[in-house]
């Protein structure tokens, strides 16, 4: 099991039942975690409506900013950052409606 926190705002966390912080247990993988196993598991497991405004294709949709431990995903290898142990991953809806 690879424990990390999971965290949704600016308006993401209302596709996972308005809840915002998640510690999350991921199961055990023949590889390693990455960001793009994570992003099919939380569609699987966390979100709970409109999974098409979280996801694109195989990846967050444009406007989702993403952190990893504080870090812009950008500066960590975005889909292929390997993930560990208590990392804190958190996705931030950048997207308002008017």
């Amino acid at each position: 099991m690879l424990p990390i926190t999971v965290e949704f705002s600016g308006g993401a966390e209302l596709l996972c039942g308005n809840v915002k912080k998640h510690e999350v247990e991921l199961p055990k993988l023949d590889g390693k975690w990455q960001i793009r196993n994570l992003l099919v598991w939380i569609k699987d497991n966390l979100i709970q409506e409109r999974p098409e405004l979280f996801l694109l294709g195989d990846t967050v949709r444009p406007g989702i900013l993403v952190l990893i431990n504080d870090a812009d995903w950008e500066l960590m290898g975005e889909l292929d950052y390997d993930l560990q142990e208590r990392d804190r991953i958190v996705f931030i809806s950048t997207l308002h409606g008017g």
